[in-house]
C-alpha cells in the first residue's frame, strides 16, 4: 500500500513541474489510464490553484526579494507577452500543458489580471483534455508512437 502511494506521489508532484511527467509517470508507474488522468489533472490543478490565489503574493515577495532590478523588458517578459496578446487567456490555458509549465502558465494569467475564476475554469477544461489524449495515446498507441522516435532512443544490443 505505501508503494502505491509513493508512486501516487511521485507523479502527482512531477505534473505539478512539468505536465507531461503526469502520463509518463503514471504509465511508467503501471497504474489504470483513469488513475493516471486523475492523478495529471490533480497535480496541475494544485498549482493552478495555488499560483491563481497566491501568485500576487509570490511575486511581489518572494521574487522580488531574490531577483532585484529585474528588467520589464527582457526576453523572457517579451515572449510572454506576446504569447498573451496572441491567444489571450484560452490560449494559454490550451498552450499551459504542453508548451508552458503549470507554474508558468498560472503565473502568465494571473499576472495579465484574469478573473481567477475563468483561469481556474479554463486551466482545468486543458488540463483535463491534454491529461485524456496524452494518457490514451501512451496507453493505446504505445507500439505506434515508438515507431516514430528517433533512432537513438530505442534499445541497441551490446556489441
Amino acid at each position: 500500500m505505501w508503494e502505491t502511494i509513493l508512486k501516487l506521489a511521485t507523479v502527482y508532484f512531477s505534473c505539478m513541474l512539468k505536465f507531461i511527467f503526469g502520463p509518463l509517470g503514471g504509465y511508467a508507474a503501471g497504474f489504470t489510464l483513469v488513475t493516471t488522468i486523475l492523478v495529471t489533472v490533480a497535480g496541475m490543478m494544485t498549482v493552478v490553484l495555488l499560483f491563481t490565489f497566491f501568485g500576487n503574493w509570490f511575486r511581489e515577495r518572494v521574487i522580488a526579494r531574490f531577483f532585484k532590478k529585474r528588467n520589464k523588458f527582457s526576453q523572457s517578459n517579451r515572449r510572454f507577452v506576446t504569447i498573451w496578446k496572441k491567444y489571450g487567456l484560452i490560449g494559454v490555458a490550451a498552450l499551459t500543458p504542453v508548451v508552458l509549465t503549470p507554474i508558468g502558465g498560472t503565473l502568465l494569467a494571473v499576472s495579465s489580471g484574469s478573473p481567477k475564476e475563468k483561469i481556474i475554469f479554463y486551466m482545468f477544461i486543458s488540463a483535463s483534455v491534454w491529461s485524456i489524449l496524452l494518457s490514451s495515446a501512451l496507453y493505446f498507441f504505445r507500439n505506434e508512437v515508438l515507431k516514430y522516435l528517433p533512432e537513438f532512443t530505442k534499445k541497441r544490443d551490446p556489441i
